[in-house]
């Protein structure tokens, strides 16, 4: 089958170079995944391969990218990736559609942004639900964009604290006796949290805010007996929880307060008798007035693509053993 051709115009120098990335690394990871060849020539980009509906997907992407650019947008190649993963199952059109949305800005001017249409569907249903139930695997950005929307609402004075809570749950090891006095026991767990809100806020600010008590870090049993106004909550690695620490958190809940509950439930490390209270929490409120549950997938990493490789491995072997299972049934 010989090549066939797709030409395209660019504007100027600068959008190509914005669109290449550094080293033409956007382009390679179009180029790989797609089969197809994409030259930069004096009148614009010249894409050809042997597949039309790939060098078509091809076309679409580099058209979804050059309209970013002329927007002023970055062009990230996690963002490239993304687009690309998506071209080759059933989600392309929904990634097609995404466009970055600024969320807020961290404490040194970057802008914070959800980076796949999973991950603004997740901030949207934040933003329109009084509770929000985020199931997803490691690096989908499910805590930051939480914290994220939690400072959002906080410096529109749409809450006047911010409450972060986590079960204190030993990741499969025993670490034994904690030297130092209570919070320096519990700060180990909440470290990802500490870092989320230092990034977006500034170490300084967030310092002054603890000492105030306007953003809290804490322990979930530290959560009992409390009704939370005015607050957004948020409760991180909730795949740890009992269901009857899940049903306690979740009555905590008062006036004028928004809560977020996020967790992976691949990577629950209760006792095997313990069910999750995640679990529970997604399958017994699923239609409650002012729930929403929302489930970001491997598509939504956005960490090192190392990472997305590693969630599919582990799922692929899951999906075998349960086969196995019910054809040994």
């Amino acid at each position: 089958m010989s090549a066939m051709e797709i030409r395209m115009e660019l504007n100027d120098t600068s959008e190509g170079m914005a669109l290449f990335g550094a080293f033409g690394a956007n382009l390679k990871i179009i180029e790989a995944r797609l089969n197809v060849t994409i030259e930069l020539t004096s009148d614009g980009l010249v894409l050809s391969g042997e597949d039309p509906v790939l060098l078509e997907k091809a076309h679409r992407i580099m058209q979804r990218l050059i309209d970013l650019t002329e927007t002023g947008q970055a062009v990230p190649e996690q963002l490239v990736r993304y687009l690309v993963d998506a071209a080759m199952d059933q989600s392309f059109q929904d990634a097609m559609a995404f466009a970055p949305d600024l969320i807020t800005v961290s404490a040194k001017g970057r802008p914070i942004q959800s980076k796949t249409s999973g991950q603004k569907k997740y901030v949207d249903a934040i933003a329109a639900h009084d509770l929000t139930i985020a199931i997803g695997p490691a690096g989908t950005g499910k805590t930051y964009l939480a914290v994220a929307m939690a400072v959002k609402a906080f410096r529109a004075h749409e809450v006047s604290r911010i409450i972060l809570t986590r079960p204190a749950v030993e990741a499969g090891e025993k670490l034994g006796f904690l030297p130092g006095d209570l919070q320096n026991k519990v700060d180990p767990y909440m470290r990802p949290l500490y870092d989320a809100l230092q990034d977006l806020m500034g170490a300084e600010t967030y310092m002054r805010h603890m000492e105030r008590g306007i953003i809290e870090v804490s322990p979930l049993a530290y959560m009992r007996g409390r009704t939370l106004d005015d607050a957004f909550i948020i409760l991180d690695e909730a795949q740890n929880t009992t269901r009857e620490q899940m049903k306690m958190f979740l009555t905590r809940i008062g006036f004028g307060a928004k809560a977020v509950v996020t967790g992976d439930v691949t990577q629950i490390d209760l006792p095997p008798e313990k069910r999750s209270g995640l679990v529970d929490a997604a399958r017994l409120l699923q239609h409650v007035e002012g729930v929403v549950s929302v489930r970001l997938t491997d598509r939504d990493v956005v960490r090192n693509p190392l990472v997305q490789r590693i969630i599919r491995a582990y799922e692929s072997q899951s999906g075998s053993r349960q086969r196995r299972g019910r054809s040994d049934a």
